[in-house]
């Protein structure tokens, strides 16, 4: 054989291998941890067609991946809440070990229910939040004060009701007890309004905290994905902007910005380019007449929408792995495939993916392509990816109760594999599995690993097994919207049935127990399916390792 050949032939068999070992999710996650981790997506309710606010956060890490409803509770008498680190990798339950007490605050007389996934993210009264990490600059960060992120949105989810309230309380808590994260956006919506808070520690000589909330215009969409996006402040505008009250200060003092030179928050506090792949993806795919380019020194902070948006839309942009563009993570990997008649002549030659490609290559997978290619378009990390612990999206709608009107669409592990799952603000419990933690072992009994099995042997193929695994996400997809109209309409009549027999702390159990069954009913056929999936895969895939 020509050393050429060897050559041409040993690079083929080397991508083949890269590209069809297992994952080591641990390892990708350091050394993905910040600037390939979560994204959110918010909307306005004038940018949706249905008025909804929206927002949505990818848990794209190594975090615990079981969730609980946690009750409301009232205080007789004065007494303190209790903050933790560690809650995002516990193994079920919040007295697992690797928890540490850190202090104490006051509590509140009363505090609404939540729903507590590793980063909290939905209260009984519509207030939802997202969280996307963003590091900055590390002189920032002080291990000193009392907060991560994570115990921020779930005092926040105790005790506010709007996203101003929020803004206000987080600001008012990290002044006080400091802000000891890293670099941290969350994005924070309400029935009316979506912002995106960015916040920063204050250096090494303080524990408080630098911060600063832009909203995101009505028939706007934003996006947040691993970088600071605001941009200039406008503080006399406090309709749209917000800040901490030494947000000028700080930059001054630790020499990040001269007092001369145009403020600009991301610049100044983490002076990474303002946008990646995924900002300019979703702009471009909702506001297309605005031609960004991907090459520009910078985005605007949000765009307006060419056209109201679906839900449905949002649901499709975190399946995103850039499919068909040139962006597209298996570009040049795709092999002509024969067809033969029943004369074993070749009848078409067709196009598919290799069988060792898939869209979800880590980062270093991606630089040795990128580094063996030379061509002037790099591969890029997807919306949708492999180390995606749990997603949802968020939907809050003015004219529905609250028990109806707050909604999420969950699911585990890869966003484009996995059938999304209606929970409501109205849920009174979930099914037993979801309390299981899949991250530390196998288990049977753990939702999560229901479709983390299925969509890993998915992968193994995945020229051959897509048309396997999309229809049927599709499937239940189509299923959940063709039946949700009817729900809820049901869940309302139930609602002011409830509230005509009010006289109870129950006073719409009705109402709640009602859209509880379903979303559990559902979510108990999705997992089973799953499950049956896996098995399916098993017996095809059983030719191909």
């Amino acid at each position: 054989m020509k050393l050429t050949s060897f050559l041409k032939s040993a690079t083929i068999l080397l991508l083949n291998l890269v590209l069809i070992i297992p994952f080591s999710f641990a390892q990708e996650i350091e050394e993905d941890m910040y600037n390939e981790s979560c994204t959110s997506i918010m909307l306005g309710k004038n940018a949706t067609d249905d008025g909804s606010v929206i927002t949505a956060h990818t848990c794209d890490a190594y975090y615990r991946t079981w969730l609980e409803f946690v009750p409301a509770q009232k205080y007789d008498r004065d007494t303190t809440q209790k903050v933790y680190w560690g809650t995002m990798h516990t193994s079920s339950a919040w007295s697992q070990n690797g928890m540490e007490l850190k202090g104490e605050i006051p509590q509140a007389k009363e505090t609404y229910s939540y729903l507590n996934t590793a980063y909290p993210c939905l209260n009984e009264k519509q207030l939802a939040i997202g969280e996307t990490t963003i590091g900055g600059k590390r002189e920032l960060r002080n291990r000193n004060g009392l907060f991560l992120i994570e115990e921020l949105e779930r005092i926040t989810l105790q005790r506010c009701t709007t996203a101003r309230q929020a803004i206000k309380l987080i600001g008012e808590l990290v002044k006080e007890y400091g802000y000891a994260d890293a670099g941290e956006c969350i994005t924070i919506a309400d029935t009316k309004e979506v912002w995106q808070l960015e916040i920063f520690g204050e250096g090494s000589d303080n524990i408080g905290s630098v911060w600063a909330a832009q909203r995101i215009p009505d028939d706007h969409v934003g996006v947040s994905a691993n970088l600071s996006r605001i941009g200039e402040l406008d503080l006399d505008n406090s309709d749209y902007f917000m800040a901490s009250e030494n947000v000028f200060e700080v930059a001054k003092k630790l020499g990040f910005w001269d007092g001369e030179k145009t403020f600009k928050y991301w610049e100044v506090y983490s002076g990474s380019k303002p946008f990646t792949i995924r900002e300019y993806f979703v702009f471009n795919t909702l506001a297309p007449s605005l031609n960004l380019k991907f090459d520009s020194d910078e985005l605007p902070f949000s765009v307006k929408v060419d056209e109201k948006v679906n839900v449905r839309q949002v649901l499709e942009l975190y399946r995103a792995t850039y499919d068909g563009t040139e962006y597209e993570m298996i570009r040049n990997l795709k092999v002509a495939h024969k067809k033969r008649g029943a004369d074993r002549k070749v009848v078409s030659v067709d196009t598919i993916v290799s069988p060792a490609a898939h869209p979800w290559l880590s980062t270093d997978r991606r630089n040795l392509l990128n580094s063996l290619e030379k061509d002037a378009v790099v591969r890029q990390r997807p919306i949708s990816v492999q180390y995606c612990a749990y997603s949802w999206i968020a939907q809050l709608r003015d004219d529905l109760p609250d028990e109806i009107g707050g909604r999420i669409w969950f699911s585990y592990d890869v966003p484009r594999l996995s059938a999304r799952i209606p929970i409501y603000c109205g849920n009174l419990s979930l099914p037993k599995s979801f309390s299981i933690c899949g991250q530390d072992h196998f288990s049977h009994e753990s939702a999560m690993w229901a479709f983390r099995r299925a969509n890993r042997l998915a992968m193994v193929n995945w020229g051959t097994t897509k048309d396997i695994i999309e229809p049927i996400v599709a499937e239940y997809e189509d299923k959940v919207f063709s039946e949700i109209n009817f729900v809820e309409k049901r869940a309302l009549e139930l609602y002011k049935q409830d509230k005509k027999s009010a006289g109870t702390d129950n006073e719409t159990q009705l109402c709640r127990e009602y859209l509880t069954d379903y979303s559990n009913s559902f979510a108990r056929s999705t997992i089973n399916r799953w499950w049956e999936l896996g098995d399916e895969l098993w017996v095809k895939m059983r030719w191909k390792f």
